[in-house]
């Protein structure tokens, strides 16, 4: 592990993360939701949002996974650029570059609810240090991480790049 990367993880208390990379929540919110119309038990209750802090470094990266019922904002803190890689619902792909260079990019990406996600880092990117915050809040019970196998046989048309963002 860099240097680097070995003081972001100490300094911020981060730990490996299912998807991949390091993570800590550092915000829950007190506000509880509860749930209508979700595909689970309506009624089911949910915090309002969360936040973690998220690193990916070196060729780690995020496992293409979904967050039912909530939306997610990813947030470039430091380092990068980072890619973002989403299927929706309609079989769309899509690659957004975070970037810390104002100038060309943005820092920010919103990944809609249900949306199957992706991260790594850019070509020639070290690290990229960043926030998620999902709303209404995070809860593993709403995280899916299928094999890439089962993405390929839902969305062919992207085979290279589930096969490329997949652990198993």
């Amino acid at each position: 592990m860099q240097e680097s990367v070995r003081k972001i993880v100490e300094r911020f208390a981060l730990t490996p993360h299912p998807e991949g990379g390091y993570f800590r929540e550092v915000f829950r919110s007190r506000l509880v939701l509860e749930r209508v119309g979700h595909d689970r038990a309506s009624g089911a209750r949910r915090c309002g949002g969360t936040l973690i802090y998220f690193l990916l470094a070196e060729r780690d990266f995020s496992a293409f996974h979904r967050v039912r019922g909530a939306d997610e904002i990813w947030h470039l803190y430091a380092g990068g650029p980072l890619e973002l890689h989403t299927i929706d619902g309609s079989r769309r792909y899509e690659l957004r570059v975070l970037t810390t260079d104002l100038t060309h990019s943005e820092p920010t990406a919103v990944v809609p609810a249900d949306c199957w996600q992706a991260a790594r880092l850019a070509p020639g990117a070290g690290w990229a240090f960043c926030g998620c915050t999902v709303a209404p809040g995070f809860e593993f019970a709403d995280f899916e991480m299928p094999p890439g196998a089962e993405l390929v046989a839902s969305f062919p048309a992207h085979a290279r790049i589930i096969r490329e963002l997949t652990r198993r």
